[in-house]
């Protein structure tokens, strides 16, 4: 937990000192802008009234493409503690910043040993879009849902695990790929369990059989879509329409098709000279981000830890539309981080200074790029 907040503190350190020569606090910077916006206007006002200022993309309902999981929680903890909203929600980030990290601690040491673990951490501190980790928006909060969810299924507690992946699949839209992790794990559990049920001698099956954990997997699979399910049909149910919520998305120029658009942008590389430094960041982070899929799966972790990692990166790449967002919305895809932290492990002690110094300082002037130079959400 201090390492990883010690290299958080190079990324903040390197945005204040730069806000700071613009005149720009980190509050500000961190927790009142882009899409902190809309889930500061949906705290407070919740998602009927008007946006005010007005929607520059999803119309008048541009609310409705929101989550409301991270909205909720900003509005119970200024309830609570009389913060400001957007002082809440900064706090929130944080706070649940720390509780991912610990939680890819967990689920990393149990894989695959604590030293692993620790470089999981580190480089998950200082990944290219490691600052949103620190800002009011619902990254963190989705990454230790999830990641603690995963630890849940490793140690098979179902019950835990599904209800984590319920509250993630009311975060971000991406809670599918904790659902789909959750929801395969059990079920492979359960065909696992059918399976050596049908290959046991009949005295010991009856007695084995009420050991196993059957009911809470069926509840582990219940629970998990819940979330998810529950917001996309109230959405529907505003705009009187069953694919409302799709129909919004579209509104924001976010939509699936396979991939399509990504690998045009990944063409633009090539044949378009004034692209921006981030348009190249994500452009890499996405091509690693598939590479270290292949590399992950050749390592065989477990199911649930391969189907979250891989359904991540199918909805990024396969989705149309904010490219420059794409890193970001791959800041949760932890799991990818172990084969790199497995070699950083096996490495010489000055190979790791410097490979983990060089990253945390580049990584802190990409923050700086990223909020001071850069005028789009990150």
């Amino acid at each position: 937990m201090l390492l990883h907040v010690g290299l958080r503190l190079i990324g903040i350190g390197m945005v204040g000192i730069w806000g700071h020569r613009k005149g720009v606090g980190l509050h500000e910077v961190l927790a009142t802008r882009w899409d902190s916006v809309y889930y500061l206007n949906i705290a407070d006002h919740g998602y009927t009234s008007p946006m005010v200022p007005g929607c520059g993309l999803g119309g008048p309902t541009c609310k409705l493409a929101f989550f409301p999981l991270y909205p909720t929680l900003i509005r119970a903890v200024s309830a609570i503690t009389g913060l400001p909203a957007s002082w809440a929600a900064w706090a929130i980030s944080l706070a649940a910043s720390l509780l991912a990290a610990w939680g890819i601690f967990a689920v990393a040491e149990k894989l695959y040993g604590a030293r692993v673990a620790l470089f999981t951490v580190a480089l998950y501190a200082i990944v290219p879009h490691a600052l949103v980790q620190s800002m009011a928006y619902t990254e963190p909060v989705f990454t230790a849902l999830a990641a603690w969810a995963l630890y849940a299924v490793l140690t098979r507690s179902w019950l835990t695990a599904g209800t984590l992946a319920l509250l993630a699949g009311a975060t971000r839209p991406s809670g599918l790929a904790v659902i789909a992790a959750i929801t395969v794990g059990a079920g492979w559990q359960l065909l696992s369990a059918a399976g050596k049920r049908s290959t046991e001698p009949l005295p010991a099956r009856g007695r084995r059989a009420r050991k196993r954990p059957t009911g809470r997997l069926y509840a582990a699979i219940a629970l998990a879509p819940l979330g998810w399910a529950a917001f996309v049909l109230w959405v529907g149910h505003r705009m009187n329409r069953w694919d409302g919520y799709f129909a919004e998305q579209e509104q924001w120029g976010s939509t699936f098709d396979g991939g399509a658009f990504t690998a045009q942008r990944l063409r633009d590389l090539f044949t378009h000279p004034q692209l921006s430094l981030n348009d190249v960041v994500v452009a890499a982070t996405i091509v690693t981000a598939v590479i270290l899929l292949g590399v992950l799966a050749l390592r065989r972790p477990p199911l649930a830890v391969w189907i979250y990692a891989a359904a991540l990166v199918l909805i990024t790449v396969g989705g149309a539309g904010f490219f420059q967002s794409r890193a970001r919305f791959l800041l949760p895809a932890f799991p990818l981080l172990f084969p790199l932290a497995t070699a950083l492990a096996r490495a010489r002690t000055t190979t790791v200074y410097a490979v983990l110094t060089g990253t945390a300082l580049v990584s802190a002037f990409y923050s700086g790029y990223l909020t001071m130079v850069w005028t789009h959400s990150p």
